[in-house]
């Protein structure tokens, strides 16, 4: 296996997954000889930390959707170019916290904005790049708050305050997408203890990888 490997942690806001994602990393890199590499969006790099910043500022309320949906696009470019594919190039697996598949459930399902303009616009951004394996961390939106609401070491992001149906249609947006990419994408249920849905997410890579590294 000459190139890395990238996995995409995805959800809707409470549902967990970097916690899930700073659980397994011990795991994995006990368990595979490859260099593991977790990142996040928006972020990973110096730039794309800052253009993180001004998204999730909680003062930014009147941001329009497609501002914000070309913020993230700049911030997940400059992060693909200077962090993902050169540790991809070495042969690393990389965990990144949200990728494209975000920018479809937020700003196009929770937004409403064109899901065919994001499409492209991910694909323009990424050099067509998809993850390899995608792990969907899937909980009620009433749920997910109420982690939220709980968490008092949470930092609370612009995000977080949105009403429930924004929050809803989100779910639905990632569920949707689920569906249409069976092949890549796989649902683990997050309202499980948080130990029964390492090891799903533990034993999800583990295969896909193996399969992969065996072709």
């Amino acid at each position: 296996m000459t190139n890395g490997f990238l996995i995409s942690f995805e959800g809707p806001d409470g549902a967990g997954k970097t916690t899930v994602l700073e659980n397994i990393l011990p795991l994995l890199r006990a368990s595979l000889t490859q260099d593991i590499i977790a990142t996040r969006e928006p972020g990973g790099v110096a730039i794309a930390e800052k253009i993180r910043h001004v998204i999730l500022d909680v003062t930014h309320t009147n941001m329009d959707p497609k501002t914000e949906l070309l913020l993230y696009m700049a911030a997940r470019r400059q992060h693909l170019i200077e962090k993902i594919l050169p540790n991809l190039a070495n042969g690393a697996i990389v965990l990144v916290d949200r990728f494209i598949d975000s920018s479809v459930a937020y700003q196009g399902y929770g937004r409403g904005l064109e899901i065919a303009d994001i499409d492209w616009l991910n694909a323009y951004a990424t050099d067509k790049r998809q993850p390899d394996l995608t792990l969907y961390f899937d909980v009620a939106s009433e749920i997910g708050l109420k982690r939220i609401a709980q968490n008092k070491n949470r930092e609370v992001n612009r995000l977080d305050l949105e009403q429930l149906d924004m929050h809803q249609k989100v779910r639905q947006g990632y569920l949707e997408l689920s569906r249409k990419n069976p092949h890549r994408v796989f649902t683990i249920d997050a309202s499980q203890d948080l130990e029964l849905v390492v090891e799903e997410t533990l034993r999800i890579i583990q295969e896909r990888f193996k399969e992969v590294k065996n072709v």
